[in-house]
């Protein structure tokens, strides 16, 4: 069983290692164990530490068989006595998310009474916790916000402390462990006791900050993104840059920003709503042009024309409002790069299969779509040399599927 002096002293980030045995698995993973460590093992929903023992880099640390805590290093070394650093970052970021944790939990069941069925801490991304219900207002969430912060700027002491099974009772936990022998309880000073195998700052100061980002409904519960500390700090000084920018091209103060943002959002939408008017008239001209250049074979006009500029959506509607007219099939294709976008489109009167006649252009470059008999869509890849052949065999197709 390896000591876990992290309990001892979570501040501790440099200390003399003693390196007792090194394995080498099949892997090439390379794996050391010290009869005592204060680097932080992955447990209780808390990442490892890293850092360096010697000039070998702890890139892993977990707990084995027989509580072993086992280092996993990128290069072998001897055993032996190292000067050992845990990297203060990540630890840091670490006890700072996970006393938020504790804080953040305990005034969601004060202010709401909601217990947390899971949490799970992590370094580069927002730390999270899961609350047994399915709807949280966000005048609730704000207010649950402002009762974690209070306790920081309270600076209260958290402490950690063990005692035995039987002693359970006479804690208020607010989620009682269920174990047998030792329990180690951290305790936010009089606010929140909880059965912890965590690394925790030692006042609630120095978690600096706590912010919920982001709440979201999972499998009928609630789960809260937050950030804390030094990822607190990163993440406003992230959104302020943003903010910042964003205020500089919209060319108004950040506390007006909101109402400026809505008024260009007015505009959009009224420049939208003409361009898409001026895009129908457009398409109306093309449409015409194209009924004047149809060709009759076998009894029925066909257009077919291959576009650079228009997107599906337009060589649909294009096709849509062609197709209105009697004794027509339209056969309009659209290129962007190697993919190409196909429609096709019959009148009601003629008696062609448009997904047919769709499916023989597409299936000789592996393409696919689907559709009716009046009106199919698909799309294949290809190749500039086969662009000026694409119709070629568009007379014989309506041949072939008239007999």
């Amino acid at each position: 069983m390896t000591q876990q002096l992290y309990f001892d002293d979570s501040l501790c980030l440099k200390f003399q290692a003693e390196v007792t045995e090194i394995f080498t698995e099949k892997s090439g993973k390379v794996l050391a164990i010290l009869p005592g460590t204060y680097f932080y093992p992955t447990s209780g929903g808390q990442d490892h530490d890293t850092g360096m023992i010697g000039d070998a880099r702890v890139l892993d640390v977990y707990k084995g068989i027989d509580n072993k805590i086992i280092h996993v290093l990128d290069r072998e070394i001897l055993p032996g006595v190292y000067p050992a650093s845990i990297d203060e970052y990540r630890r840091r970021q670490n006890m700072q998310s996970h006393t938020a944790q504790h804080i953040l939990s305990r005034a969601f069941e004060l202010e709401l009474n909601l217990e947390t069925l899971s949490a799970n801490i992590n370094f580069e991304n927002p730390s999270t916790i899961d609350l047994d219900t399915d709807n949280i207002l966000e005048s609730d969430s704000d207010q649950v916000e402002k009762i974690a912060n209070s306790l920081l700027f309270e600076n209260r002491q958290v402490k950690s402390y063990y005692i035995d099974d039987k002693d359970i009772p006479g804690i208020p936990f607010r989620r009682p462990p269920k174990v047998a022998g030792k329990v180690r309880v951290v305790e936010v000073d009089g606010f929140d006791y909880s059965a912890c195998g965590g690394t925790h700052c030692p006042q609630t100061g120095m978690v600096g900050l706590i912010k919920i980002i982001k709440i979201e409904t999972q499998n009928r519960k609630i789960r809260v993104h937050f950030v804390a500390g030094t990822q607190a700090l990163n993440v406003f000084q992230s959104v302020y840059q943003t903010v910042k920018i964003i205020s500089g091209m919209m060319e108004t103060g950040m506390t007006d920003l909101t109402l400026s943002v809505q008024r260009k959002m007015e505009i959009l939408k009224q420049l939208r709503f003409e361009l898409d008017a001026y895009k129908n008239k457009f398409l109306s001209i093309e449409a015409t042009q194209l009924l004047e250049s149809s060709c009759t074979v076998e009894n029925l006009r066909l257009i077919t024309k291959m576009y650079s500029d228009k997107s599906p959506e337009e060589l649909r509607k294009l096709v849509s409002m062609i197709r209105l007219e009697n004794g027509l099939l339209v056969v309009l294709a659209g290129l962007d790069g190697m993919k190409l976008s196909l429609v096709v489109g019959c009148s009601q009167d003629i008696h062609l299969d448009a997904s047919k006649i769709l499916n023989l252009h597409l299936e000789k470059y592996n393409g696919r779509g689907g559709g009716d008999q009046k009106l199919a869509q698909g799309g294949c890849s290809l190749m500039n040399e086969n662009i000026g052949e694409f119709f070629n065999e568009t007379i014989n197709m309506i041949k072939i599927t008239t007999n």
